[in-house]
């Protein structure tokens, strides 16, 4: 049996959704902001930290360097889509869970 994988930092979560295009780590920051609305804002210490701790599970790769750019560039694996997956799905029995619990309840 493999070993489940845990649950997804928002911060995760939205770092493997950005890297389904390459991207450097500005680009990611950028993103994340942008695709959560303004809701998330990833500082560089946290990103690099999510970035290295990505790179040891094979979620994401680090591409070749461009000969005329200083920006290492980043894209999701295989491994990582997979987590993605995994997490799309937690996140759906969640919100289907409240959905059908809270959908009965009268909030007056």
């Amino acid at each position: 049996m493999t070993k489940p994988t845990p649950a997804l930092t928002e911060g995760v979560y939205y770092i493997l959704l950005s890297l389904i295009q390459p991207m450097h780590g500005y680009g990611i920051m950028q993103n994340v902001e942008t695709i959560s609305k303004g809701r998330v804002k990833l500082a560089a210490g946290t990103l690099y930290g999510a970035i290295n701790t990505m790179l040891e599970k094979n979620w994401i790769k680090a591409l070749p360097e461009r000969w005329d750019s200083r920006k290492k560039e980043y894209q999701i694996t295989a491994v990582g889509k997979k987590a993605l997956t995994i997490e799309l799905t937690r996140l759906k029995e969640l919100l289907d869970n409240g959905s059908s619990l809270l959908g009965g309840i009268n909030n007056d």
